[in-house]
């Protein structure tokens, strides 16, 4: 019979892993969090008694799609709905300013067709802020 006491071992836990997988974590969080902007310059614009006017922003540009797939730019009707006499409708009323937003006011019957033409003019020309006018249906509810 074997009287002489075991020998208990201390129970030990391996961190290696656990210090690895920490690590990877920070370095993650490290790389997708946003920096602040805190090493930034703040610059103090020097003053000015005769500071020009702001210039006033043109009207935007409104290009109405009726059901009948007729265009109206800022309310007036075209000759005919060609792409063509659109392009130059637009051309006329907005000049070299590319930049100005347009709204597309397209009637609810009105072909899928005749509303992507209008967009692909707009884009074609250049102008990117293009906005689509809708009503609230009331019969959805309240958001």
């Amino acid at each position: 019979m074997n009287l002489k006491p075991r020998r208990h071992e201390e129970p030990e836990i391996n961190i290696v892993s656990l210090i690895d997988v920490v690590l990877l974590l920070v370095v993650f969080f490290m790389l997708s969090s946003k920096f602040t902007d805190e090493g930034r310059l703040h610059v103090e614009l020097p003053r000015a008694s005769a500071v020009p006017a702001a210039v006033r922003q043109s009207e935007p540009l409104v290009v109405s799609v009726t059901e009948a797939g007729t265009y109206l730019v800022n309310g007036r009707e075209l000759i005919n709905s060609s792409p063509d006499t659109l392009r130059a409708a637009l051309l006329q009323q907005a000049g070299a300013d590319r930049g100005m937003s347009v709204t597309i006011r397209a009637d609810g019957r009105a072909t899928q067709q005749s509303v992507v033409t209008a967009m692909d003019v707009l884009g074609q020309l250049g102008f990117v802020r293009l906005n689509i006018a809708t009503i609230r249906d009331e019969r959805a509810g309240a958001p």
